[in-house]
């Protein structure tokens, strides 16, 4: 099988998936932000390094609109299309309270939202009962080196604190 035809949807993907409002196509920016981030880290393992995305179990309509916003990025912009060559674009769903792997995600996750402050513009108060567990948290993160703008060697960490989630499009609305 070819890396092209493993990308490529299953049949009738298309037709179920792509009818999309035209606000609910975007892909928000933390999941492209952790798709780049996931590249840059299988990139950084090895070429022939490939990796697939588990996500906990949404209400199906969330989980058909979020199978149809990771199809419009892979298939749709360049960046997606790039990134698919390396992350399997259609995500797995599991249930979390069946699943260890995801339990502990959500526990890493946790510990990184209310303890974890090393980004600037994280101004709220961290929780100092978990710094333990954040500096263990931090012995896990991933810092890719690439290009970015005239410099040749940005760091680039897997922890990105983003203000505003919605596409760029919707930012910049508001007052």
């Amino acid at each position: 099988m070819s890396s092209a035809d493993a990308r490529a949807p299953p049949e009738g993907f298309q037709n179920q998936f792509l009818i999309l409002r035209k606000q609910d196509a975007m892909l928000r920016r933390d999941y492209a932000f952790l798709f780049e981030r996931f590249f840059y880290f299988l990139e950084d393992v090895g070429p022939t390094a490939m990796g697939a995305v588990v996500f906990d179990e949404l209400e199906r309509s969330r989980s058909h609109l979020l199978v149809g916003q990771m199809y419009a990025y892979f298939e749709q912009t360049a960046k997606g299309r790039q990134r698919a060559a390396r992350v399997i674009p259609e995500p797995f769903f599991v249930h979390s309270d069946l699943t260890t792997g995801i339990q502990l995600v959500d526990l890493l996750a946790y510990v990184v939202s209310w303890g974890f402050r090393g980004i600037r513009d994280m101004v709220e108060p961290a929780r100092p009962e978990l710094d333990g567990f954040v500096q263990q948290a931090c012995g896990l993160r991933h810092k890719a080196v690439r290009a970015v703008g005239e410099n040749p060697d940005s760091g680039i960490w897997s922890f990105y604190y983003i203000r505003d989630l919605r596409p760029a499009g919707e930012r910049g609305c508001e007052p």
